[in-house]
């Protein structure tokens, strides 16, 4: 692999630094507080510039009287210094009602209350990094949120097995060659590792949780010993997981056979579909996948093809695996469970006037049961409108575009992180 990019200039990078620019944007707090501080300003302006009439007025007319009971104003008779000290008085008393009417201590006040409101959600396990934040929540009238770790509880498991078209529920069922296949292609196509300390304790996995669900999955019951295929084999190429393409590749050679190239692919089951040259059998596939996804689970496809050794040394110079004609070994589909009480947490929010919005990379049909499942949409709903819809279509959507359908929209599928930013902005 090449190092193209670091820091800011890379993709997640860009979008950090999209997220943190300053827009000046006011919270709704703030500008009612500015609304209010203005509408006190101008009535207490209009209050002085009353009283400050008033006040001169009865001073000419003769109508106010000094501490002696002497009427102060006699016309030539009345010095000018007199006259100049007591309309510098009046001036006086219509600035301190100006001075008084401006609340210099609101500011501080709502400080103080959004301080303490961080300080209860704290107890409530939940950090809010900016104090405006507080009181930004108290006004939201839509939340978005992610599907793993927070509609779900995060603890990934493979629970249906294909090879091919046939389920499997005993791994002994399967072939030597098939089973070494489908060991090479997790073991060998992965950023994760495995770690043992003793033969009797636990396998730990470092992995993300998907790739964790796979590898646990192969190590436990396919008997899978990752260490020693490593040792087995000679990386020669990795295409890397992207958001984008959804899906990561590897090209091996085997110590004990230099003759040939294995390349594993693994991904999104649709997308490795995609990539495979059994076109006959297609719609089966897509069946097998559309079928696991409506019971709310993650479908991974793994691929494989073989190429003889000559002709990988004339591709070499590309450096890019192969893309096509690969042949579909298996599919996994995972499960993740649903938090206890989030249906009830979504239909509080519901009840209050507050819309949930789910933004997941799964699917439509995996997105769209777990969004049931959840209380965000209803049965059948999002099957011929526009509740669901995948992040691609909403991308390209123009910005006017997207502000019309953006209230439509519960559930969104296959999105990438630019797609979450364009729907919340």
């Amino acid at each position: 692999m090449l190092v193209t990019s670091v820091g800011m200039n890379t993709t997640w990078g860009e979008m950090m630094s999209t997220i943190s620019q300053d827009t000046n944007e006011q919270t709704p707090l703030q500008a009612r507080l500015n609304k209010l501080t203005s509408s006190i300003g101008k009535a207490g302006l209009a209050v002085a510039f009353l009283v400050l009439v008033v006040m001169l007025v009865r001073y000419f007319t003769g109508n106010t009287e000094d501490e002696n009971g002497n009427q102060e104003f006699n016309g030539s008779n009345t010095k000018a210094d007199d006259i100049v000290n007591s309309v510098v008085r009046i001036i006086a008393a219509a600035v301190t009602i100006v001075v008084v009417a401006i609340p210099e201590g609101l500011p501080l006040a709502v400080t103080l209350t959004l301080a303490y409101s961080m300080k209860r959600m704290m107890a409530d396990q939940a950090m809010v990094r900016k104090l405006s934040a507080c009181e930004t929540m108290g006004s939201a009238t839509t939340i978005c949120t992610d599907k793993t770790g927070t509609l779900t509880l995060n603890q990934m498991k493979v629970t249906k097995f294909w090879l091919g078209q046939d389920p499997i529920e005993d791994s002994s069922l399967i072939s030597t060659d098939l089973l070494n296949l489908i060991q090479q292609g997790v073991a060998l196509n992965t950023t994760g590792s495995v770690y043992r300390a003793t033969s009797g304790s636990n396998y730990e996995f470092s992995v993300s949780p998907t790739e964790k669900a796979i590898l646990s999955w192969a190590v436990l019951e396919l008997d899978m010993e990752m260490e020693m295929l490593i040792k087995d084999f000679t990386i020669l190429h990795v295409e890397a997981f992207n958001s984008e393409k959804k899906r990561s590749g590897v090209s091996v050679r085997s110590e004990a056979d230099h003759n040939t190239v294995d390349m594993h692919w693994k991904g999104a089951a649709e997308m490795i579909l995609a990539m495979c040259s059994n076109d006959g059998e297609r719609m089966t596939f897509e069946q097998i996948i559309q079928g696991m996804a409506t019971s709310s689970l993650r479908c991974i496809a793994f691929a494989n093809k073989q190429i003889p050794e000559e002709e990988h040394e004339i591709r070499e110079t590309g450096q890019k695996l192969e893309e096509d004609s690969l042949t579909l070994i298996g599919l996994v589909g995972i499960k993740d469970p649903c938090r206890p009480g989030v249906r009830k947490a979504v239909e509080d929010c519901q009840y209050a006037g507050v819309n949930v919005k789910m933004i997941t990379g799964d699917n439509v049909f995996t997105a769209r049961a777990i969004a049931t499942e959840c209380g965000i949409l209803r049965p059948h709903q999002g099957i011929n409108n526009e509740a669901v819809l995948e992040g691609e279509v909403f991308r390209n959507y123009t910005p006017d575009e997207r502000m019309e359908k953006v209230d439509k929209i519960r559930v969104m599928a296959r999105s990438s992180p630019f797609d979450k930013l364009l729907m919340l902005l």
